[in-house]
């Protein structure tokens, strides 16, 4: 088992080979498996990585994140401009119709309320948006409209888990609340976590995947 020391290591190392990160503006801490990121970054998207970044380390459990966005004033915009670029951003992403996402900018945060068919579309929508100059956040409220019973859509996903080779199709189970998913079982690692709650997501209809897949502890010889 890894202890807190070596996981925290392994988090700023891994934030130290990410291209597009400057590791000395952000904190690593580590009790008992969970990760707690800290410090303050430029842009939304950097956020975002730092976070991705740890969630591909072995042994971590959870993402406490508290990194904070200081924008500089050189690349601060007004919150209709913001809008602006957001509405543009939208109508040109093929994979969003965007005539359906209704757009809200309050103090750099961008909020997009709406429906849609698919989970990759409100996905893309986020997407588009969240690497646009003077955005500090993404409230995404779009939501998706019910397209499969229950039972089909169990079916569909655990036959997604089977093609999936990073997830252990045979220790995750999956059962349905109308079109909220429940993933229960065990993994191996926080990614493999990550991975089948994002697989259930591209399920069509899924309106909530509520994840309560816990991580086991792997044994490591030293």
């Amino acid at each position: 088992m890894k202890t807190d020391v070596q996981i925290q290591k392994d988090v700023m190392d891994e934030l130290k080979w990410q291209p597009f990160l400057t590791s000395s503006e952000i904190g690593v801490a580590v009790k008992n498996g969970i990760v707690t990121l800290s410090g303050i970054v430029d842009s939304f998207s950097k956020k975002l990585d730092a976070e991705r970044a740890a969630k591909k380390v072995a042994g971590v459990k959870a993402i406490a994140e508290d990194i904070q966005i200081g924008v500089s004033p050189v690349y601060r915009k007004t919150d209709a401009e913001i809008a602006e670029a957001v509405v543009n951003a939208l109508k040109w992403h093929s994979a969003v119709p965007d005539d359906k996402i209704l757009v809200k900018v309050e103090d750099g945060v961008v909020t997009l309320q709406g429906e849609l068919e698919w989970e990759y579309q409100r996905t893309s929508a986020r997407n588009a948006v969240q690497n646009l100059t003077g955005v500090r956040s993404v409230a995404n409220l779009i939501t998706i409209k019910p397209k499969l019973n229950p039972f089909e859509l169990e079916q569909k996903i655990s036959a997604a888990f089977q093609r999936n080779a990073t997830i252990d199709a045979g220790k995750v189970n999956v059962s349905t609340l109308g079109n909220k998913v429940i993933l229960t079982g065990k993994v191996r690692s926080f990614a493999e976590s990550e991975d089948a709650e994002n697989v259930a997501w591209a399920a069509p209809g899924v309106y909530h995947v509520e994840n309560k897949l816990t991580v086991e502890e792997p044994e490591y010889a030293y």
